[in-house]
C-alpha cells in the first residue's frame, strides 16, 4: 500500500484525528487532506475531492473520508470512475467492502461511529485483501462503463 489520505468536513474532523493517530501509530504514511477545524462549517465535497485525485494518482493509494453520517462523502466520491467509496458504519460491511469491491476510499460518518469502533473499523479495511474472482468480473463490468476515471477529473 502507497500512502492514505484523509479527508473530513467540520462534523467528521474529530473521528478523522483519531484515525490519523492510529495510522501512524500503524506506521503507515498519512496525509490529511483537510478540514483543519471542527469549528468551522466547509463543504464536504471539496474535500472528497481532494482525496478521491489522490487515490485515482496510484492504484495502491487508499483514502478515508469522514463526515457527519458518512452520506454525502460517498455520494461525492463515488461520482467519479475509479473510486469504490463504501460507508462503513459496522466491522462486516468494512470487511465486505474489501473482500468483494475492492474498495478504495473508506467513509464514515463522525456523528454515527465513535472513536473506538471507527479504529476498529479501519484495521478491518485496511488488513483485508480483495478475493478477485468472480468479483472482479463484477467489477470489470462498472469500469466498462467509463474506461479512463482519469477523463472524469
Amino acid at each position: 500500500m502507497a500512502n492514505i489520505f484523509l479527508g473530513s468536513d467540520h462534523a467528521g474532523f474529530g473521528l478523522k484525528k483519531e484515525i490519523i493517530d492510529l495510522l501512524q501509530n500503524m506506521s503507515l504514511f498519512v496525509l490529511d487532506m483537510g478540514c483543519d477545524s471542527e469549528t468551522i462549517s466547509v463543504d464536504y465535497p471539496l474535500y472528497a475531492r481532494k482525496v478521491v485525485e489522490a487515490v485515482l494518482a496510484n492504484p495502491e493509494n487508499r483514502g478515508i473520508l469522514i463526515c457527519g453520517t458518512g452520506l454525502g462523502m460517498s455520494v461525492a466520491a463515488n461520482r467519479f470512475p475509479g473510486i469504490r467509496a463504501a460507508l462503513c458504519q459496522e466491522l462486516y460491511t468494512a470487511k465486505m467492502s474489501r473482500l468483494h469491491n475492492d474498495a478504495n476510499i473508506l467513509v464514515m460518518g463522525g456523528r454515527i461511529v465513535g472513536s473506538g469502533l471507527g479504529r476498529e473499523i479501519v484495521r478491518v479495511w485496511l488488513s483485508t485483501p480483495f478475493e478477485g474472482g468472480r468479483h472482479q468480473e463484477r467489477l470489470n463490468i462498472i469500469d466498462s462503463w467509463h474506461p479512463d476515471p482519469k477523463d472524469h477529473l
